[in-house]
C-alpha cells in the first residue's frame, strides 16, 4: 500500500468514525428547528395533530458521515466502507460501555452539587446520567440503523458508479445518500422510541420525516463540498495514484 494511500485512509476513516461516535452520543437530544433558527415555533398538521419541527441532535452530523462514506467508497471501494463501518460500530458500542462505567462510579461530594446563580442547587450526577445515559433500545436502534444505512449507501453508490463511470459524482453520491438516509431516519426512531419508549407511530413518523427533510436538504447543499473534497484528494494523491485507486476500488467492488 502506498504511503499516501495509508494517510488518506487514516484521515478519512478518523473523520468518519469521530463524526459517527459524536452523532450517536448527542442523538438523545431533541431540539426545535424553528426556535434554533430564531423563528416562532410552527404548528403544522401532520398525522392528525399539530406539530412543530423537531429533530434529534445527531442528525446534524450524519450528512458529513455519509459524505465521507461516498469518498471512501470512491477510493477504497465497498471493502473500505465495510471495514470502517464495523470499526465505527464497535467503537460506538465501546463508547457507550465506557459511559455506562462512568455512570456507575461514585461522584465526589464537592463536585456533585453545583450552586446556580439564583442560589439553587443542581445535582450534576443526575444531570450526567440523564444526558449520557441513553437507554438500551436507543443504542440497539442506533447501531442497527447505522450499519444498515452504511451498507445500503455503499451498494447503491457502487451500482450507480458502474452505470455512470467516472462521470456524475453528484448523482451516485446524492442518490445513495438520499436512499440510505431515508432508511436511517426511521429505523433508529422506530426501534429506540416506538419499541423502546412507547412513542406513538405518528410521533415517530413525524420526527422521522423532519429528520429526513433536513438530511435531504443538506445532502443536496453539500454537493459542492463533495467535489471540493474529491478535488483535494486527487491533488494529494496525484493523477496516476488517484486513477489507480479508483480503478482498484471498482474491481474489488464489482
Amino acid at each position: 500500500m502506498h504511503k499516501k494511500e495509508q494517510i488518506l485512509f487514516i484521515v478519512l476513516g478518523g473523520f468518519f468514525i469521530c463524526n459517527a461516535i459524536v452523532a450517536e452520543i448527542i442523538g438523545g437530544k431533541l431540539f426545535s428547528v424553528e426556535l434554533t433558527l430564531g423563528f416562532e415555533q410552527a404548528d403544522i398538521w401532520l398525522f392528525g395533530e399539530k406539530r412543530s419541527f423537531i429533530m434529534t441532535a445527531g442528525v446534524l452530523l450524519w450528512p458529513f458521515v455519509f459524505i465521507m462514506t461516498d469518498i471512501i467508497n470512491e477510493y477504497f471501494g465497498m471493502r473500505g466502507v465495510k471495514i470502517l463501518s464495523w470499526l465505527a460500530a464497535a467503537l460506538i458500542a465501546y463508547a457507550f460501555l465506557m459511559i455506562l462505567l462512568a455512570m456507575n462510579t461514585e461522584p465526589a461530594s464537592f463536585w456533585q452539587f453545583y450552586t446556580l446563580p439564583d442560589g439553587g442547587k443542581m445535582d450534576l450526577e443526575v444531570a450526567f446520567d440523564q444526558i449520557f445515559g441513553q437507554g438500551l433500545w436507543i443504542i440497539i436502534g442506533s447501531l442497527i440503523a447505522f450499519l444498515t444505512a452504511q451498507f445500503l449507501d455503499a451498494v447503491i453508490f457502487r451500482y450507480l458508479k458502474r452505470r455512470t463511470g467516472e462521470k456524475a459524482l453528484w448523482l451516485r453520491a446524492t442518490g445513495s445518500t438520499l436512499v440510505s438516509q431515508l432508511l436511517d431516519s426511521f429505523v433508529v426512531l422506530f426501534i429506540a422510541f416506538y419499541i423502546g419508549a412507547d412513542w406513538t407511530l405518528e410521533t415517530v413518523l413525524a420526527i422521522g420525516i423532519v429528520n429526513y427533510i433536513y438530511k435531504f436538504s443538506v445532502a443536496v447543499c453539500l454537493t459542492p463540498f463533495l467535489y471540493l473534497v474529491h478535488a483535494a484528494v486527487d491533488r494529494f494523491l496525484g493523477n496516476d495514484l488517484s486513477r489507480e485507486m479508483m480503478e482498484k476500488a471498482g474491481r474489488k467492488s464489482g
